[in-house]
């Protein structure tokens, strides 16, 4: 099993690390995926990559961050692109929730200047996608052709049916995270994450925690952790009626596809 999409590289686990990626190897996570927002955590997870065998990388300018970023990022991300371990760009994209503050049209640049550093470089996406649907899709329309065969995936797919209809045209992969476990719809969703889930082909489903957050029910309250991946894949085999066997094997499969791991 693969956790696609997780922070260890966040501050809430300097106390425990050790123990954290020890209840996860105990579960059968044979490989993690740490991903950056902003620079500082994107170096981050290259230290983890490098000081852990079964750790990876995945380095980007969150939406959130899009109007912090630092002089001569550009040139930092495709440095730390060069790094051993560093599998792809992310958690990159657009992200007009209620919350986020950040003005679209810097979301845009940021979304798009990344968009063509993994062009240049030839790596997979990490997509962030919320409440911006036509925006994203829009913008990677106007890509695909450039990018590689498989483009990536959308870490913590939401939306509705029609969306992710697009997003699986456009050739992208799905994540799904311990929120599916949720009853009830997401504030300003209108579509249940086990619909998504249900539509969603075998071929094309990754599974990840984005630990600490999105933390899976019975769990859900406490602190997320890669070891809950495995909560989310047995609720994915539930719902798509095949056993957890099918679904660690073929997400790890998948996501061999999209990262080369």
């Amino acid at each position: 099993m693969i956790d696609a999409h997780c922070h260890l590289n966040y501050p809430g686990y300097e106390n425990d690390f050790n123990e954290v990626v020890k209840r996860a190897e105990k579960k059968g996570v044979e490989k993690i995926v740490n991903v950056g927002t902003d620079l500082k955590t994107s170096r981050k997870a290259v230290e983890l990559a490098k000081n852990n065998a079964n750790f990876y990388a995945v380095v980007g300018i969150h939406p959130h961050d899009a109007n912090s970023v630092e002089d001569g990022w550009e040139k930092e991300i495709e440095k730390l692109l060069n790094e051993e371990k560093v599998i792809g760009i992310g958690e990159i994209g657009l992200d007009y929730f209620a919350h986020n503050d950040v003005d679209s049209k810097i979301q845009k640049k940021i979304f798009e200047k990344q968009l063509q550093i993994a062009i240049k470089k030839r790596m997979p996406l990490q997509i962030h996608s919320r409440r911006a649907a036509s925006d994203i899709i829009d913008i990677l329309s106007s890509y695909r052709k450039e990018l590689p065969d498989i483009p990536g995936m959308f870490h913590c797919m939401s939306g509705n049916l029609d969306y992710l209809k697009k997003v699986l045209n456009l050739g992208f992969y799905v994540g799904f995270d311990g929120n599916i476990t949720y009853k009830g719809i997401a504030p300003g969703e209108d579509t249940p994450l086990r619909d998504l889930v249900e539509y969603s082909p075998l071929e094309r489903l990754i599974t990840e925690t984005d630990a600490p957050w999105l933390t899976p029910v019975p769990h859900r309250g406490s602190r997320n952790e890669p070891s809950y991946v495995i909560i989310t894949a047995e609720f994915i085999a539930g719902i798509k009626g095949v056993s957890f066997d099918k679904i660690n094997s073929v997400t790890t499969e998948n996501a061999g596809k999209i990262f080369n791991i």
